[in-house]
């Protein structure tokens, strides 16, 4: 179970989370909607860690993450995927997952990894990266160098390196965003494939409604900071106050 509890950051005499408090379960996806300049990226860089809370707290399995730094939390479970791909970029397409299993096996943060390690000794890492490749469609990108690849394959090897870290909750923050067409179905059937897996949990930050509505198994609504609406899909995107401040739609005037 990963919970935030008064979850609250402040910059300056603005506000942009306020005391959020929800819990997430294994086996459940939860998209994380609302309009712009909601706090929905604020609130996940405050779980991961990227920005340090002013007040509450962030837990796994009840463990306090709340004074962890980004790297901790990852080695603690939460896995996190960015709107803008977090990659080595000179490295290839290969090595880049290599190093996400060898930081798993090895417990280690990034900056200790032994890069100078002979990965002719480790054959079953190498083993599993071919296999997370062929799984995220990028067999054939396999020795181009990270920097150089489309946006929709850094974003699918960002899944792969994602994947490769094993932890117990996917953060995905619009996950398709900039992605082509034929792009997208490959990372939704991914996140489908995670999903299966009931031991873990998954958020979803996505502003498109057909995938929202596709995916989750529950919508979390924040608005100006605040969480407005919790609950089943079909009932949170019916609800008036979503329709009208998510959504766009106005409410309907009774007549006389």
């Amino acid at each position: 179970m990963l919970e935030t509890q008064a979850l609250t950051i402040r910059f300056g005499g603005h506000v942009a989370v306020d005391s959020v408090s929800c819990g997430f379960a294994p086996g459940t996806l939860t998209a994380i909607v609302g309009p712009n300049g909601a706090g929905k990226t604020t609130y996940f860089n405050l779980i991961s860690g990227q920005l340090r809370a002013s007040a509450g707290s962030v837990r796994l399995n009840g463990r306090d993450l709340t004074g962890l730094s980004a790297p901790a939390r990852m080695h603690a479970g939460l896995g996190r995927a960015f709107q803008l791909t977090q990659l080595f970029p000179r490295l290839s397409v290969h090595e880049n997952v290599r190093l996400a299993l060898q930081s798993r096996q090895q417990g280690l943060g990034w900056r200790q990894i032994r890069f100078w390690r002979t990965w002719d000794d480790d054959r079953a890492l190498i083993a599993r990266a071919d296999e997370l490749l062929e799984r995220t469609r990028l067999s054939a990108r396999r020795d181009h160098i990270a920097a150089d690849l489309p946006h929709g394959d850094q974003r699918k090897l960002e899944i792969a390196m994602l994947i490769a870290l094993e932890p117990q909750v996917f953060m995905f923050d619009e996950p398709t965003a900039g992605m082509s067409v034929d792009d997208v179905p490959v990372v939704l059937d991914l996140i489908r494939e995670i999903k299966t897996d009931r031991s873990k949990t998954i958020l979803l930050v996505e502003h498109k409604m057909d995938v929202v509505r596709e995916l989750a198994d529950r919508i979390v609504v924040l608005h100006n900071g605040r969480l407005m609406a919790d609950g089943e899909p079909a009932e949170v995107i019916a609800s008036p106050i979503v329709q009208q401040a998510y959504l766009g739609v106005a409410p309907t005037e009774k007549t006389a």
